[in-house]
């Protein structure tokens, strides 16, 4: 369908329809709404390498996700994704999931930018040094992260508290007066792993008297290692008093071992502590303490909002957004 048979129908020229479906606003309101609703009948859809040019947008954006990574199937990340997808969506703006492969050195994805095929990146899984950004703003490429990095200029980036959310569920163990506290904790280096490492160790070092960290795992984010690990803790003469894990899936493989182990509820229980809270499918139906952020459907919305300002040319300073994390413990639980 063309412009031309849209224009023939409602006696215009094609100059007003395509302006207006460009979203043009020197068109008037009541002959815009005229040639909207005749597109939409007509099922009309604009071409996007025409569009492209007029306007200088490819009108898609992309989303890295490293493929070493939990799968995206995973329902922390699917959540968001389709709330994201969505709000992009309105705008006329298309999500691409793109995998990074570190073994290629990002030459795949610095060759998709320069094509042109995409306005802006997001980044997943951030490193404190990382060179992906570091290239991307060398290159003055648009680009929003989930986490944070070490960079010369400002970049725009959503993130959460990593550090304030372990801090907390340590310290509220320290106040119940556990001091022998083990941690289930990731072994990748992202900044969001780091920092929630470092608030779980500077709870114990700041503690009066301080308490030196002996149960520290760093893992394979699966249930099979948090299961293996809590297995091992247990099996010494004397257990951890609390384990606190830094995802889901380890959290889930720490409650099965405490579950068989009949220390995941009763008099004898082991606290456990699971930053994200278990996943929606879990096998576990007994409560855990959780270290809680907002849901994933306010976060896609949230960063759904900073792309598309990141798109109109907002300051970047302007487009970075930290959330505080909040603890739920069992007796809160649903």
């Amino acid at each position: 369908m063309s412009l031309k048979a849209i224009a023939a129908a409602l006696g215009l020229s094609v100059t007003t329809v395509s302006r207006a479906l460009n979203g043009y606003d020197d068109v008037a309101a009541a002959t815009r709404k005229r040639i909207e609703e005749e597109a939409t009948s007509r099922g009309y859809r604009p071409n996007d390498a025409a569009r492209r040019l007029k306007t200088g947008r490819a009108n898609a954006v992309g989303l890295v996700f490293p493929v070493s990574t939990a799968s995206l199937n995973d329902s922390y990340y699917s959540e968001m994704l389709l709330t994201l997808d969505q709000r992009l969506a309105q705008h006329d703006i298309d999500l691409m999931i793109l995998p990074d492969k570190p073994q290629d050195k990002h030459r795949t994805l610095m060759r998709l930018l320069r094509s042109g095929a995409l306005d802006a990146l997001i980044l997943t899984h951030t490193q404190p040094h990382d060179i992906r950004l570091q290239r991307l703003q060398q290159k003055g490429y648009r680009f929003l992260t989930l986490g944070r990095s070490q960079l010369p200029q400002p970049y725009a980036w959503f993130d959460y508290d990593n550090h304030a959310g372990t801090l907390l569920a340590a310290e509220h163990c320290l106040q119940q007066g556990l001091t022998r506290l083990a941690y289930l904790g990731g072994n990748e280096p992202c900044t969001y792993i780091l920092d929630r490492r470092h608030g779980f160790i500077d709870a114990l070092t700041q503690h009066q008297p301080p308490i030196a960290p002996t149960m520290l795992a760093a893992l394979p984010m699966t249930r099979r290692a948090g299961y293996q690990q809590t297995q091992r803790w247990l099996a010494q003469d004397i257990a951890p008093q609390a384990i606190i894990t830094d995802c889901a899936p380890l959290g889930e493989g720490a409650a099965i071992a405490l579950q068989q182990a009949d220390r995941l509820s009763g008099a004898r229980a082991i606290p456990l502590y699971v930053y994200d809270g278990l996943p929606h499918d879990s096998i576990i139906d007994q409560p855990v303490n959780a270290i809680l952020q907002l849901s994933q459907q306010r976060i896609g919305e949230r960063v759904a909002e900073m792309v598309l300002q990141l798109l109109e040319g907002a300051p970047l300073d302007e487009l970075q957004t930290l959330w505080q994390p909040m603890l739920r413990l069992t007796s809160d639980a649903q």
